[in-house]
């Protein structure tokens, strides 16, 4: 088996890919560092070497690396605000505030353990800090729209959400821009929400033609896209999206976002007078939902069916 050394793979692509190295690193390091990285004369620490690939459209997992006894706490955090994360979108109103508490607790431990300069972990909590809210519920638009692009620029600082393609991003950049989107939509300004979901999904779809390393993030972009597309009765376009969102789903096995989906279609079918493909399709969303213990998201789908077409799906299954 061919071996070659990180530095000489980091180049090549770098290279392949037509890229300077200003381009590759800029807001995650300085060019010498990537210079002398490339070289051989230098080991960077294990976040930023899973950024550097990220924006050279690699997985994380290319590498292997010898972590550090501060990096190993990193990582761990990393998993457990993660872990939080995903429990705090699916938990149920009353247990919000807990799992709130729990996760600003471990991200207080994050900023601890890291270094002040260090832009990637200022980036990661305060888009954590975002998706988690007040204590008293969600940031506003305007608070969440004015905290993402701060963290946005912190590594892309010439960032611009008139030409997204410009640019090259790592996988938590993509996540950002996304919930920047999310944003834009909340606070009303669907057109600019749409426009930044259209460029972020060409840009996956360019970086990894067949979705093979990126389906997760292809997903969650056209899952938001065609929600504001069904918000602008845009069903016929919300429905080819979210059709290819399901089959992807579906394809590589990343089902997080095949209930909304699902949702998607029911919403849309009923707006287009398919009545029994709609209730079909929520009670499969609804099933899916309450299978995989996502309290919030099936509340609102029992709310939306009831609204919608009189259904009671209080019991799914």
């Amino acid at each position: 088996m061919e071996q070659v050394f990180l530095g000489e793979f980091i180049r090549q692509r770098r290279e392949r890919l037509e890229l300077t190295q200003l381009q590759v690193c800029e807001g995650i390091c300085e060019p010498i560092t990537l210079s002398r990285l490339e070289h051989g004369h230098h080991v960077t620490s294990n976040l930023r070497l899973c950024a550097l690939l990220g924006r050279l459209g690699l997985p994380d997992n290319r590498h292997l690396t010898v972590l550090s006894k501060r990096e190993l706490e990193i990582n761990n955090l990393l998993t457990a605000i993660e872990d939080d994360e995903i429990r705090f979108r699916r938990a149920g109103i009353r247990e919000r505030p807990n799992v709130r508490q729990q996760t600003l607790k471990k991200l207080a431990a994050l900023e601890r353990a890291s270094k002040r300069d260090d832009n990637l972990i200022r980036q990661y909590v305060m888009g954590a800090r975002v998706s988690l809210g007040k204590p008293d519920g969600p940031y506003s638009p305007d608070e969440r729209m004015d905290m993402l692009m701060r963290a946005i620029r912190l590594t892309v600082p010439r960032f611009d959400v008139e030409e997204i393609g410009r640019f090259r991003y790592s996988m938590d950049e993509t996540r950002l821009i996304n919930q920047l989107a999310d944003a834009c939509s909340d606070a009303g300004d669907r057109k600019t929400a749409l426009k930044i979901y259209k460029q972020l999904l060409a840009y996956v779809e360019r970086e990894d033609k067949d979705l093979a390393r990126f389906a997760g993030h292809f997903c969650m972009i056209a899952y938001n896209y065609a929600f504001n597309l069904t918000l602008e009765k845009r069903y016929k376009e919300a429905i080819t999206l979210a059709k290819r969102g399901q089959q992807t789903c579906a394809k590589r096995a990343h089902y997080q976002f095949l209930p909304g989906f699902l949702a998607i279609l029911a919403e849309c079918s009923f707006f287009t007078g398919e009545r029994e493909k709609s209730e079909k399709l929520y009670r499969q969303a609804c099933c899916i939902y309450e299978a995989t213990g996502d309290e919030y998201n099936c509340s609102l789908i029992r709310q939306e069916a009831r609204q919608h077409l009189g259904l009671d799906l209080s019991d799914a299954f």
